[in-house]
């Protein structure tokens, strides 16, 4: 079920080891001749260089957009139609946003369905962010096709223009976003800069501890061997449900470097930046379908997200 571990079982060798080098780079990595998965722990050498993972994750993320790629003309008709593609706990945080909102920021987001989801709501005008080109040229297909006006900047997260300081009357994030980082304290700080002097922060993000929890045979929940403060993981592949197979092959795709931040580490991470938590709420919604498997009267027993509403300090 997991979106973060990947799928893969051909055996890893010395030369996928490293991402960028294509070296092992230290015995830590938890690989040899007798694995027979895509999966690892980020070894002591990738940990320590945080930007390098989420450099290595972008070339994973470029490879994604394939399945992006065949959603494109169920975005366009979703837009044009004035739909949205978010989830009920997102539309009551962020609520109606005519008269309230002249700019809304969409941090890492893709190919862009979302961020002109919060243009139907009411934003005058849509900013993406992302680090994926590919990505980032379907969000541009998508406001051709629909007359929108949105921009979309290519960029690091953390390295999000300084242009945009102070002007986002909401800034939005999440939806299996913060998995896909590497540096809480530097996004948390980025949150904090970008926002206006009234402006809102809506989070809303798979709650970490659904990794603890699967469905048996029956739908019933069971606990998994999921370790909550492992730190960050390095896999090829996708859950089905999350991304599903690619023309790669598993064995040819990028590595990726995911971690499931605690709910303690966010919020931390977000005080630190100074922002003032105006609302945290734990929720029982699947937001990626991952747990269909589960038993409609079992769902709403687990906290499956959470949300954040927040302003700057």
């Amino acid at each position: 079920m997991s979106a973060v571990r990947g799928t893969a079982v051909q055996p890893l060798d010395s030369a996928a080891m490293d991402p960028t080098t294509g070296t092992d780079p230290d015995a830590e990595a938890g690989s040899d001749s007798d694995s027979n998965t895509h999966v690892r722990p980020a070894s002591a050498t990738e940990r320590a260089d945080p930007r390098r993972m989420q450099a290595a994750t972008r070339l994973a993320w470029d490879e994604a957009a394939e399945r992006y790629e065949r959603w494109l003309p169920e975005a366009i008709e979703l837009i044009r139609s004035g739909g949205t593609n978010l989830l009920p706990p997102e539309l009551e945080q962020i609520g109606d946003l005519h008269g309230r909102c002249r700019r809304a920021i969409h941090l890492q987001c893709a190919a862009g369905r979302d961020t002109l989801s919060l243009w139907n709501l009411g934003a005058e005008e849509v900013v993406g962010v992302d680090y994926s080109p590919r990505m980032l040229r379907l969000a541009e297909e998508l406001t051709r096709a629909v007359g929108a006006p949105a921009s979309w900047i290519e960029s690091d997260i953390l390295d999000t223009p300084h242009v945009l300081d102070g002007t986002a009357d909401l800034l939005y994030t999440g939806r299996g976003s913060l998995i896909w980082l590497q540096d809480l304290d530097a996004w948390a700080a980025v949150l904090q800069r970008l926002l206006s002097p009234t402006g809102r922060l809506v989070l809303f993000e798979g709650h970490p501890a659904e990794w603890l929890f699967d469905a048996d045979e029956d739908g019933n929940w069971i606990a998994t061997d999921y370790d909550y403060f492992a730190g960050p993981e390095a896999s090829k592949g996708w859950a089905p449900e999350y991304i599903d197979r690619l023309s790669v092959d598993e064995r040819d795709q990028s590595w990726k470097f995911a971690r499931s931040w605690t709910l303690g580490e966010i919020l931390t991470a977000m005080l630190g930046a100074g922002l003032r938590l105006e609302r945290v709420a734990e929720h029982p919604t699947d937001w990626w379908g991952g747990h269909d498997d589960v038993r409609p009267e079992e769902r709403g027993r687990i906290p499956l997200s959470f949300s954040v509403v927040a302003r700057r300090g």
